[in-house]
Parts: structure tokens; sequence; C-alpha cells
């Protein structure tokens, strides 16, 4: 990259970087609106969402309005939670050609399990902008692309427009396994399930001896092997990326050895082949919404159909492992929905897509109590949409995180209304400095 592409770039990021921090929290009532609670129950017409202290306090039909509560009329509008985005690069990258600004990869570094993405995470990173514009509201962002196949620890960020977006710091951690797991263990998905689980005993003997010396023949660093503990003793979630069924049913084998593991399934391109094992296991999957076609040979077996079958299983599967590409998250939903309308084709209900994209990944994440839902006591994360959110002609009207409204304007807005049609006699908005 030139130095001028490079300037370029930054100035492109530093447009629209003047968002106003949002105001408190207000106690509000949204009334009128079509209501999905988002835990795969059907929309409730003319509802009412009461939010007090930051949080959801009743959601539904017939709720009563306190007096003296702010009322927010969404008539013929649709009320629905934030969109939850798990597994994804938000907030590690500003402008994906400038790798000074790109905190995704960390191959050279000298520690793998131990890193935590949350020192990385920059709340005014415009795909975070734009994913907040996009009615995403919270994210799972995923670990970085190491030498290992240990990547790091993710964390689970609100999408707010003040400087404190992580909500919890070292989240998961995250493991390749699969192809990409084999090359990077040593060229053999052998070599990479022997590295894993002789990471996972180390860490064991750590845990078991936090002062003990450690063994001769140790292969990670004690900062990594202690990385590992929570993982060992079920404090942390495993997220194992991984596509074929085969490595499928290696990686909830790892419960036999390590039986206090909370393992999350990622990717899962040929899930619905394992749909058995994995709803035995009650292992959650977070699907890769549209690998329906073989690109690798790991994923010969993949579908459009697979997270409706994996469903239809009976496996706790939603929609995860995409970039910060954020309007495509409820296209992705939307089109789960348009497989159930094709003969011999397996898809989710309108109710159980948006789920997927809602308290589906909270629930993976180990979060479903907090997020995701318009339940009460969970998070005044709620987004008022111009239609059906599904729809790809519907729009954001309004946002709100823990119970704050957020801005919506972004770089993308701002272009839109620099180069807008000029007014008869003036000149564009773009030659106006």
């Amino acid at each position: 990259m030139t130095a001028r592409t490079a300037l370029r770039a930054l100035a492109a990021l530093l447009v629209g970087t003047d968002v106003p921090l949002a105001a408190h929290a207000q106690d509000m009532a949204i009334t009128g609106g079509r209501v999905v609670i988002g835990d795969g129950s059907a929309p409730i017409e003319n509802g009412t969402v009461l939010i007090r202290g930051g949080k959801v306090v009743a959601a539904g039909a017939g709720v009563a309005v306190p007096p003296g509560v702010p009322v927010v009329d969404a008539a013929g509008k649709w009320v629905t939670p934030g969109l939850v985005v798990a597994v994804t690069d938000l907030g590690l990258v500003d402008v994906s050609a400038v790798d000074e600004s790109n905190d995704t990869q960390a191959d050279k570094a000298t520690f793998n399990a131990a890193l935590d993405v949350s020192a990385a995470i920059n709340p005014a990173a415009q795909p975070i902008v734009n994913a907040r514009a996009n009615g995403v509201t919270r994210a799972a962002v995923a670990p970085l692309g190491t030498g290992a196949i240990f990547e790091g620890q993710g964390a689970v960020i609100d999408l707010g427009s003040d400087s404190r977006p992580v909500t919890v710091a070292r989240a998961f951690q995250y493991v390749e396994l699969g192809e990409d797991g084999a090359r990077l263990a040593g060229g053999s998905r052998v070599a990479a399930y022997a590295v894993l689980k002789n990471a996972l005993d180390e860490a064991r003997e750590i845990a078991a001896a936090p002062a003990g010396a450690r063994r001769n023949d140790a292969l990670l660093t004690r900062r990594d092997a202690a990385a590992l503990i929570p993982v060992v003793t079920g404090k942390q979630p495993l997220y194992v990326h991984v596509e074929r069924a085969a490595d499928i049913r290696m990686a909830l084998s790892l419960k036999g050895d390590f039986p206090l593991l909370r393992l999350v399934i990622v990717g899962a391109s040929e899930g619905w082949l394992a749909a058995q094992d994995l709803a035995a296991a009650g292992v959650p999957v977070l699907a890769t919404p549209l690998n329906d076609l073989p690109a690798r040979f790991e994923q010969l077996g993949a579908t459009q159909s697979n997270v409706g079958r994996m469903a239809a299983a009976g496996v706790k599967v939603a929609l995860g492992a995409y970039s910060g590409n954020s309007p495509v998250v409820t296209q992705y939903a939307g089109n789960l929905v348009a497989l159930t309308r094709l003969p011999r084709a397996s898809g989710l209900s309108w109710d159980k897509a948006f789920a997927a994209i809602s308290s589906g990944p909270a629930e993976a994440m180990g979060m479903g109590d907090r997020l995701g839902s318009l339940r009460p006591g969970r998070a005044g994360d709620v987004v008022i949409w111009d239609g059906d959110p599904l729809e790809a002609r519907s729009g954001v009207v309004r946002v709100w995180i823990d119970g704050t409204e957020q801005p919506l304007r972004s770089h993308q807005t701002r272009l839109r209304e620099r180069y807008a049609e000029p007014q008869e006699g003036s000149l564009p908005k773009a030659y106006d400095w």
C-alpha cells in the first residue's frame, strides 16, 4: 500500500468519528408496535416494551405503563431485541486494507492461548458504527490468527457510542481444528488433536498444583497454560472451529477426557451429518449460515439446509462466524425462512430464524439470561424497524443499548448525504468544503 493510499484510507476512517456520546439510560415504554421477544415465540401485535434502569421489565400485550414514564410510539413498526453477532471481528478492524489498523493477526506473537482481544477493541471503529446502525447491539469478538491452534480469548462487547465497549473480557477460548488446525499443528489432524489434548492436560496439572514445578516436556508457556485453566475447569467456554462431520465428532469426544469442558462448535458446514451426536451431547453450534458449496474438502457435505436440519434434530443452533458486514446478518436469517418454502429444503420458521440472531447466539455464549431477548431482566437493548427486520428493504429507525438511545449516523450516512442530488443551481455537497 502506498503512502497516499494509506492517507486516503485514514481520512475515510476519520470522517464521522464525531459521534456524540449517548445520554444516560432513561426509563421508557415503547408502545403500539409489533413486538418480537426474540426467544422463538411469535410476534405480538400492539405490544409494549417497558425499560427501567437499563433493563427490560416487561414486554408483550397489555403491559401497563407506569405514570410519568416517557412513551415512544412505535405504531406501524417492529420492535425487537438488539441483534447479537457471534464470532466476528467487530472492533478489531478499522480499515481492512491498512495493516496498522487491523488487530486480527498475531502469528508472530510469543503467546497464543493467553492473548486477550479485549485490549484491542476500538469502540470508534467504523464497522462498529455501521453495525449499530443496522440493529446489532452485542457481539462476541473472535480471537486472533496466531501461529498455533489456540487463537486467544474472545470478548463480548456492546456496540454503544461510549468508550467502554467490553461487556465480558476473556469470555471464551478459541481453537482452530480441521484443515487449518492441521496446518498449524504440523500438517495433520492427528497432530492438532494431540496438541490440543496435551495443552489441556498441562492446564489441568497447573490447576491441581498452581505452585508446583512443571513437567520437563511442557510445550506451552506457563502463561498460555494458565490461560487454559478456566477452560478445563468449566469456567470459560471453548469455541472449537470445525467443519466436517468427523471433526465435529472428534471435538465432542474431548468431553470424555475433560468432562467439565463447555464446548461450542463453530462453523459446522457438515453439522447436519453429525446432528444426532450434537443433540445428544447438548453442545450448541454457531453455524456459518451460507457455507452451501464445498469450497474445501472439509465442506463436501455443505448445504443450505444445514441449519434447518440441525434444528429439526434438536441441536441448539444459532448463526455466527462471519465478519463485520452486519447488514447481511438479517439477510442470512431471512434466507433460512425462504428455505421453508422450497420443496425438499429445510429452513427455520420466522420466529426461530430471528432467535438465531438474537437469543440463540446469546445462549451459546452462556449469556442468555442477560442478553438477546426482551424477557424481563435482560439488557435494555431494543431496536425499532420500519418493517419486517428479516426483509432486505427494511431499515432501523432507533436503537437503544442498556436503555440508552444510540446515534445512527456513520461514515456511510455522511457519504450518502455528501453525494446526494444537488438542488437546482447549486453544486453537489462533494464540492462544499
